[in-house]
């Protein structure tokens, strides 16, 4: 039994230092040691842009060192080619724009939505001067009528498109945001989830437009939602002199605004 135990003993002092010397290499590496896993490595020459928005943060109280090293943070390798590949950019003609939103679907879909949602439209539409064919086809666009809110992480999606210095300036001040909405409202980050842009919800809103146009508490409610794309518009409106400009600052893009508005004519025809 004696020489059996000996090789025993032995073994386990070797797993233990092992896993000491782990330990003590992870804390010298820093934050950065624990972004990167098997699965989700941010590339080496990219980890600088993340111990700059970790000291980015630390300047302003907030920990967000401890987010990074979640288990749930992922790097969104190539996040930037979403952006630079999206539908608005690649598409030549309005009819293959609308080909890709599945404009006809939606046109076939949009009328049961609004009756279904008849008292909250004509509500936001007295409310904040938006015909509710508008606001109907944005959420229609947006998510195809709160069928589809994304699958990716907000908190996620602005720290690798920092990690990737596309849009940086703009991702960081939508985290900042972000966390500010998270904070004020106990949300758990990581449970969020949006477009690769970092839109929530049915609405598809950026956190700045969350923190400064949305109504209601809860941002999965249909009818907060529905009010809130007419509080926006309204803004933008009264900003822009027309409701087509409006509809271009939700998402600058032409196609974009001609397809919402080509909806919504759709729409009240049917009514």
């Amino acid at each position: 039994m004696k020489q059996l135990t000996t090789p025993l003993t032995a073994i386990m002092v070797c797993l233990m230092i092992t896993l000491q010397a782990s330990s003590l290499s992870a804390q010298q590496n820093g934050p950065l040691a624990a972004l990167t896993t098997p699965n989700d490595p941010v590339p080496e020459e990219l980890r600088g842009n993340i111990t700059k928005l970790i000291e980015h943060f630390d300047s302003k109280g907030v920990d967000l060192k401890s987010l990074l090293e979640d288990p749930r943070f992922e790097y969104y390798e190539g996040i930037t080619q979403r952006f630079t590949r999206s539908a608005e950019r690649r598409t030549p003609t309005f009819e293959e724009y609308k080909r890709i939103l599945g404009f006809d679907a939606k046109k076939r879909q949009i009328k049961a939505f609004i009756t279904e949602h008849e008292k909250q439209l004509i509500k936001a539409e007295e409310e904040y001067d938006i015909p509710r064919y508008v606001i109907a086809a944005i959420i229609g666009v947006e998510s195809d009528f709160g069928q589809n809110i994304g699958r990716f992480n907000p908190l996620n999606a602005y720290v690798s498109m920092i990690a990737e210095d596309y849009r940086a300036d703009f991702a960081r001040a939508q985290l900042e945001e972000l966390l500010q909405f998270t904070e004020r409202k106990e949300i758990d980050v990581f449970e969020l989830k949006s477009s690769y842009a970092g839109a929530m919800s049915f609405a598809q809103f950026i956190p700045y437009s969350i923190n400064r146009w949305w109504v209601g508490d809860d941002i999965f409610d249909m009818n907060n939602n529905i009010l809130s794309i007419g509080n926006y518009l309204a803004h933008f409106k009264g900003v822009t002199g027309s409701l087509e400009r409006a509809v271009f600052r939700y998402n600058p893009s032409q196609l974009y605004t001609d397809a919402v508005l080509a909806l919504a004519n759709e729409a009240e025809a049917m009514f």
